[in-house]
């Protein structure tokens, strides 16, 4: 076995090591999409979808883009990694602290102007809960910079088992109970009757056993603060940090302005609460991508002074992508079922999930293509790619919400990521190359959209086809992608520059 495929290997089994915990979770959140849409109305849901995103815009911004500027500097021989590590610690804390203040301080009048003022408690939830995450998310970078996999899974696997139980708890137990308790002590908490309130309380308190988890971590961390090497990661981060804001809210912006843009301004929550579920749905893909990229980041890294380190890069690119495609024709083609774990009011808005999923494996892309400039320290690159994605996301959204609604808002994600793939593509082309076989990737996906076109002309030509025989046809669909792939690519049969020349 070649050392480049040695590598790939060991990549392939740390991203599955890293992914167990991430597929919890994901999977947990996915399970949870049937206990949401049938105790939460579209409207609860469509609240819960709001709070989440800007939880997770707010994750990014209160970050500083620190967790790949660890990766960076604590790569660097004239650096130790513990003292890296703590001034990142140290900086986030400081930051998030003081949104918690602010929270504290503020956080019923903000909940009154949102026309939330009975539940100004979920704001000082989730400035908890941003302290907690965004601290521990240092600690989680460490133990991925130290390769200890199994560790990060572990820890995030209980933090998931805490969050799991809690909504557990709340939605089939506590209502029934409150009934007869009314001045239980939970109800100082949460509502007596199932709402919005009950997840984000559950993210609460698992992020405080995510804390007690990590507090031995704490205890051995030599904290080696220096205001020379706290200046150079934050020079480093920020630009990362200000970039990753834009690239988070390319995710979540359309959630916010369904509040100012959407058809019906009546329903709006509603509307919210079935996209979402939709987005749900295809986050299987997301999960993919996510996991990738928590073993690739530090991979890429440690693999960037190899002699070629840059055609590793583009392999790896190439069977993400093919693996990415099959995923997405194996969640399509199984739709129909996979549906039934929502709620039947939710399922209005399934239709976009193929668009959903196509984006997160633009998003995928994105994200390899994009080891350029933080391979190269040019970061600050990130901030117009990133700006871009986020000018196209906004102006979609806001023309089109008032006519299309959520569909306007899948599509927006599509275009979003194109854009910054395209810009991201050129300037890496530029300054950063890296051999990807362009003609090839575009191939790949090109098949996989062929074949799901072919599954659409399936009610057309058989028009009273029943479900099950539907679903051997798409599997033997399924079946012939895997073995054109096998055929073109593994077999090497394929290149395009020799079937251009034949044109």
């Amino acid at each position: 076995m070649t050392g480049e495929r040695k590598a790939i290997k060991k990549l392939a089994g740390e991203t599955a090591i890293y992914g167990f915990s991430t597929i919890i979770a994901r999977f947990i959140n996915f399970l949870f999409v049937p206990l949401y849409t049938r105790y939460l109305s579209t409207t609860n849901y469509g609240v819960l979808t709001e709070f989440m995103a800007y939880i997770a815009m707010f994750q990014v911004f209160l970050t500083l883009g620190l967790e790949t500027g660890c990766f960076r500097y604590a790569n660097k021989k004239e650096h130790q990694a513990d003292s890296v590590f703590s001034n990142a610690i140290v900086s986030v804390t400081i930051i998030s602290t003081l949104f918690l203040f602010v929270m504290l301080f503020f956080g019923k009048d903000i909940s009154m102007s949102m026309g939330y003022a009975d539940y100004y408690k979920c704001y000082i939830y989730i400035g908890f809960i941003l302290l907690f995450d965004c601290t521990t998310a240092i600690l989680f970078a460490r133990l991925r910079f130290q390769y200890k996999a199994w560790k990060f899974s572990i820890y995030k696997t209980l933090k998931i088992i805490t969050e799991i139980s809690c909504n557990l708890l709340l939605f089939l137990w506590w209502p029934q109970y409150a009934v007869s308790h009314p001045d239980f002590f939970l109800a100082n908490f949460v509502s007596l009757t199932p709402d919005f309130s009950y997840p984000i309380f559950s993210i609460f308190i698992s992020t405080i056993i995510e804390v007690i988890l990590f507090i031995p971590d704490i205890i051995h961390l030599k904290f080696k603060l220096s205001k020379k090497l706290e200046r150079e990661l934050l020079i480093y981060s920020l630009p990362l940090m200000i970039a990753g804001l834009p690239g988070v809210m390319n995710d979540f912006l359309d959630r916010v302005l369904f509040r100012f843009f959407n058809v019906d301004q009546s329903i709006w929550r509603a509307d919210l609460g079935i996209y979402q579920a939709a987005v749900k749905i295809s986050v299987i893909m997301s999960l993919f991508v996510q996991m990738f990229r928590f073993a690739a980041e530090p991979f890429f890294f440690s693999k960037e002074k190899d002699k070629d380190s840059k055609h590793l890069y583009a392999n790896v690119m190439e069977y993400f992508v093919a693996f990415c495609m099959l995923a997405f024709l194996g969640i399509v083609f199984y739709l129909d079922i996979i549906q039934l774990v929502v709620g039947k009011d939710f399922r209005a808005g399934m239709g976009v999930v193929p668009i959903m999923l196509f984006s997160y494996v633009l998003m995928g892309i994105l994200f390899n293509v994009s080891m350029w400039y933080k391979l190269s320290d040019k970061s600050y690159f990130a901030i117009y790619i990133t700006l871009a994605g986020l000018l196209v996301t906004a102006v979609i959204n806001i023309v089109f919400l008032p006519i299309y609604s959520y569909w306007a808002a899948a599509w927006g994600h599509v275009a979003s990521f194109l854009i910054m793939l395209i810009l991201s593509s050129y300037f890496g082309n530029k300054y950063y190359k890296i051999p990807y076989s362009w003609g090839k990737i575009i191939s790949i996906i090109a098949i996989a959209l062929g074949i799901y076109a072919i599954n659409l002309l399936i009610p057309v030509i058989f028009p009273h086809i029943t479900l099950l025989p539907k679903l051997l046809i798409r599997t033997m669909l399924i079946l012939v992608y895997i073995a054109l792939y096998y055929y073109l690519y593994i077999r090497k049969k394929f290149n395009i520059k020799t079937l251009l020349q034949k044109s």
